[in-house]
């Protein structure tokens, strides 16, 4: 047996008895891992510590040493997000549907743990604390494997989620790390469709392209946000600079910043330098069409590479349009399907963005930056779906359950 598989098989014994276990001993356990985090704080930034300067000697961008980091401030969001959790509804045993037949059965459809489930995920520490909250809030075991990059982060914060499950008197192995940081450990944990019931790669387009292409248990995509905002000739071009602005430099380096902006002809004169003064006092890069070019003609040219990119930099992409539906086709083409904006006051070209754009998330009149399950009013997510099966969108604890039936009958028998 290797050691992947015996990870597996652990954690496959412990999901059968978490999946029974009662609300009031799952919230315990997460209340648990709670004070375990605050009380191995400081071992777990020094641990954070040796992974950022070995980012730093690697060469790692100051974006993705941010998203690496940790602080103070950053355990505390920790803690504080496991308490959301507990407060919110826990939804192993919610009856869907229920109805009666005329044979007499009496069908229910109620939710179910998904299981095992495997996450393979990048640079953030963070995620570990936040699957593994929602796994075992959702009655689900879960195989973690984070970046080598953030390994040390990740041990350190395995072993407080480890002894708070011990205080609750859980399975340890209901959370479990693969800290083998080879290639090969993620070959093989994508061919143990016999021990994990899903797979969640969380991370860059490369990532999440090898697990889908390689894995033989079943894969529900996450992460990559090729995310887009259109300015149609209607809109508030002042409050547009705004959340063209907030969705660009918030956070660069997250899946939900902007990373093409389309622009109708009608207001591209008007806008684009308005845009780009802002954008650029904050070290933006912009590569723009022909015609953005016309009108700013520091831009780079954009090239249809850029169009398809995420860049998750402090580079966006422009083109100018010439109508809503050119937009759409741009989008549609383009788009990985994460999150795409309208900004807009006419009610018709808004509802024709809604219906057309294919997308897990698609706005009017706000920023991409609101994809996200607490922003949602769902509470943290393990990640955002950009697929349609089985679930779309930001993924809370519903999205980490599916269903069965349930069938109470007097003695029936099929004529």
């Amino acid at each position: 047996m290797t050691g992947i598989e015996d990870i597996c098989r652990k954690v496959k014994q412990a999901s059968m008895k978490l999946m029974v276990c009662s609300t009031e001993q799952k919230n315990k356990a997460l209340r648990e891992i709670a004070k375990a985090l605050k009380e191995r704080e400081e071992a777990i930034l020094e641990a954070n510590k040796i992974d950022l300067g070995n980012g730093k000697k690697n060469g790692m961008s100051e974006s993705l040493l941010d998203r690496l980091a940790l602080n103070e401030k950053r355990m505390k969001e920790m803690r504080d997000s496991l308490d959301e959790v507990i407060a919110l509804k826990d939804p192993v045993g919610e009856i869907v549907e229920k109805w009666k037949q005329k044979d007499g059965l009496e069908i229910s459809k109620v939710r179910v743990p998904l299981g095992v489930i495997a996450l393979i995920y990048e640079a953030r520490p963070n995620v570990t604390v936040d699957a593994a909250a929602l796994c075992l809030k959702s009655g689900n075991a879960a195989v973690l494997r984070g970046s080598s990059s953030a390994l040390n982060s990740n041990k350190a914060l395995c072993e407080a989620i480890a002894a708070g499950l011990k205080k609750a008197g859980l399975h340890t192995a209901s959370v479990q790390l693969v800290e083998d940081p080879s290639h090969e450990s993620v070959r093989e944990l994508l061919k143990m469709r016999s021990l994990i019931d899903v797979v969640i790669p969380r991370g860059g387009e490369k990532l999440i392209n090898f697990v889908a292409e390689n894995s033989t248990v079943p894969v529900i995509e996450t992460g990559t946000g090729n995310c887009h905002i259109f300015v149609d000739e209607s809109a508030n071009l002042e409050k547009a600079v705004a959340v063209v602005d907030n969705a660009k430099t918030q956070r660069p380096a997250v899946c939900n910043a902007v990373e093409t902006v389309l622009v109708h002809s009608a207001i591209a004169e008007k806008f684009l330098p308005m845009m780009a003064k802002r954008l650029r006092e904050k070290g933006i890069e912009l590569r723009g069409c022909s015609k953005t070019r016309e009108i700013l003609p520091s831009a780079r040219e954009a090239t249809d590479e850029d169009y398809f990119k995420e860049f998750l930099d402090l580079i966006l992409a422009l083109k100018v349009v010439g109508s809503v539906e050119k937009a759409i086709e741009h989008i549609n083409h383009y788009s990985s399907k994460h999150s795409d904006a309208i900004l807009s006051e006419n009610k018709q070209n808004i509802g024709k963005f809604f219906k057309e754009v294919d997308g897990a998330c698609v706005y009017s009149n706000a920023s991409t930056r609101f994809t996200d399950g607490n922003q949602f009013g769902m509470g943290m997510e393990i990640g955002i779906s950009t697929q349609k099966l089985h679930a779309r969108g930001p993924m809370s604890l519903k999205e980490l359950t599916s269903t069965k039936f349930i069938i109470r009958g007097n003695y029936q028998v099929r004529k």
